[in-house]
């Protein structure tokens, strides 16, 4: 049973290594393709135009983030409990965020091929792309999206599939990256494609909530919810301490953006709309702004 035992273990480590280097490649691939469609870009429009270079930086920490969350002391704190596996997947989701604010979508269409890009930009005119391009259809396919992943894949069962199979942990991984990416994407992208600030709000508070409830079940149950081989030498301190992981940090960025979409929105009116604006050295006379009185 042992030599058996062994065996397995063994499969398993060459099946995770094996992982390990198809993701540094995929990272690879990706960080080739979006530096390509940037010096092409930058190459046409000048350094920094249209793309800026905190965006690109911001990508490159993404892709690092990513790979950091997958290897090192990362891997091994993920090992010895729940807390240190829920840091990981606090990194993973981290890395979403850094990755939108790259805004791929222009480079790694630039570094398309021609006949590819003809495809992309019928298929970027067709009703149906049209119709999920709407405000509305993308915070509810962002929002919705994340809200699955991030559920289903802390439910006992997928989670412990998860760490038996080393497919079914970098699919998870990826889930958890491609779901915070295009959570974040209508949030910190380009103008063009940002998402207005009332939606944005909306779409945060409504996604964190049932993040938050998921932190507080794991916080406040009153025993483990998941099964030993997973959790460290206290389980239910060990399932608490990821609880308040998953709840506190992303309850506090959630909040800082929503709080800096608002303050961006009411700027933007104030210089949209400045007649609404009492000026506080007026001397108490009626102005008329355009014809209307105020």
């Amino acid at each position: 049973m042992s030599a058996v035992t062994a065996a397995v273990g063994d499969t398993g480590e060459v099946t995770g290594g094996l992982l390990a280097m198809l993701l540094t490649a995929a990272l690879a691939l990706l960080a080739a393709a979006y530096g390509r469609g940037v010096h092409e870009l930058w190459a046409r429009r000048g350094i920094g135009d249209v793309l800026p270079g905190w965006r690109v930086a911001a990508f490159g920490v993404g892709l690092f983030t990513v790979l950091g969350a997958q290897s090192g002391p990362v891997t091994a704190l993920a090992e010895r409990g729940l807390a240190g596996h829920m840091t990981q997947h606090m990194l993973l989701l981290v890395a979403g965020p850094l990755l939108a604010a790259g805004a791929a979508g222009l480079p790694f269409t630039l570094a398309c091929p021609a006949t590819a890009r003809r495809r992309i930009a019928r298929l970027r005119v067709a009703a149906g792309v049209r119709w999920l391009r709407r405000p509305v259809a993308v915070a509810l396919v962002a929002g919705g999206g994340q809200t699955v992943v991030l559920w289903f894949w802390h439910l006992p069962v997928p989670f412990l599939a998860a760490e038996r199979h080393p497919a079914l942990h970098v699919l998870e991984h990826a889930c958890f990256v491609g779901s915070a990416w295009l959570l974040w994407a209508p949030l910190l992208g380009t103008a063009r494609h940002r998402l207005p600030a009332p939606t944005g709000m909306l779409l945060l508070i409504a996604t964190m909530l049932p993040a938050s409830a998921l932190g507080a079940v794991l916080t406040f149950a009153p025993r483990p919810v998941y099964p030993p081989e997973v959790l460290g030498a206290d389980p239910l301190a060990d399932q608490q301490l990821a609880g308040l992981l998953m709840w506190a940090p992303m309850d506090v960025a959630a909040l800082v953006v929503t709080l800096a979409l608002f303050l961006r929105w009411l700027l933007a009116q104030q210089r949209r709309r400045p007649e609404r604006v009492t000026s506080p050295e007026g001397d108490g006379r009626l102005t008329t702004t355009e014809g209307m009185v105020t």
